[in-house]
């Protein structure tokens, strides 16, 4: 490609592509302009690209790299985590204490749209740990298998949230709105059941899907995040603590099958499992790009120390064409 040189990060498995200037200092902008087909056809390849050594020293630069490479910038409503909008489409990583770790998942995918790219800058690493592990949904999904496969692609997932004052994310913020009229049209608009209940707790609950289907490869792959929001997904004692205050059938945010009956744990476990096993972890380096396609791989974070900043733009927004959805 012209000005830069592209290589294979890591020897084994899968692995980002990894493309790097010719000359120290070259603008990454300008070398996606220079670039652009020849760069579409290697995320299509390889599914995630990291460009080092290119000039990205702060938001600007990730900023107009983010427009060089789309001109469809994801906004982030409904919102599952903390995180703070920078402006023009890019955010922080989400703000979970340094401690925690946050696991796999493909980006959006409790939502019925989802951004099919995903763009990091790492503007400052960690001192230790702060990794972004990502992992290949291809074999992730294979590791999984056709029949966990088939069950939730037949049986859906229905995602229950309850928001109460200080616990977990205040509705204002996963709707973007103080105004309780707009977020009524907001659910009703994308089929999601809405209720207060008497001690002013918002409930919701929507059911979505449990696959989807590469929109230029055709490939199904695993494609939710029933692995997260299930309660299994804490700590036991954690786990147990919020069942004995709130009561199972209102905690925070939990899911099961499209129709209400619960998940088996042994597939659970069997999903996580399969995401552990396809981690791919790389150290950052100041001023990375990493560009992955959503539906090709999911990403995470490691626990870290010290200062870290990573920032995140969601790129073509799309809607597929599912049948069969309730509320569609």
């Amino acid at each position: 490609m012209l000005g830069m040189t592209e290589r294979k990060l890591l020897a084994e498995g899968s692995s980002p592509w990894l493309l790097e200037p010719v000359s120290n200092g070259r603008d990454l902008a300008q070398a996606v302009n220079d670039n652009r087909a020849a760069l579409e056809s290697r995320l299509l390849e390889h599914g995630a690209l990291l460009f080092r050594g290119f000039d990205v020293s702060s938001v600007g630069g990730f900023e107009a790299f983010a427009h060089a490479i789309s001109a469809h910038q994801s906004d982030y409503v409904y919102r599952s985590t903390p995180r703070t909008s920078i402006g023009n489409g890019i955010f922080t990583a989400t703000e979970y204490p340094p401690s925690e770790t946050i696991a796999l998942h493909c980006e959006n995918a409790y939502q019925r749209s989802w951004p099919l790219r995903v763009a990091f800058c790492c503007l400052t690493p960690a001192a230790t740990g702060g990794e972004t592990p990502i992992a290949d949904m291809r074999e992730v999904s294979r590791r999984i298998g056709p029949r966990i496969l088939d069950h939730f692609e037949a049986r859906q997932v229905r995602y229950v949230r309850h928001y109460r004052r200080h616990v977990d994310i205040p509705w204002e913020t996963v709707f973007q709105t103080s105004d309780r009229s707009e977020v009524a049209a907001f659910c009703a608009d994308n089929g999601i059941a809405l209720e207060w209940l008497d001690d002013d707790t918002m409930r919701t609950a929507q059911v979505n899907q449990g696959v989807a289907y590469h929109p230029v490869t055709g490939e199904r792959v695993f494609f939710n995040q029933a692995h997260l929001f299930h309660i299994s997904n804490l700590e036991a004692s954690l786990a147990s603590s919020i069942v004995s205050l709130f009561g199972e059938d209102r905690i925070p945010r939990n899911a099961c099958h499209g129709d209400g009956s619960p998940f088996d744990l042994a597939d659970l476990e069997q999903i996580r499992r399969a995401f552990r096993e396809c981690a791919i972890t790389f150290p950052w380096q100041r001023g990375d790009v990493l560009l992955v396609d959503n539906m090709r791989f999911a990403h995470g974070r490691n626990p870290f120390e010290g200062e870290r900043k990573v920032v995140v733009s969601l790129l073509d927004p799309y809607t597929p064409d599912i049948e069969g959805i309730a509320g569609r």
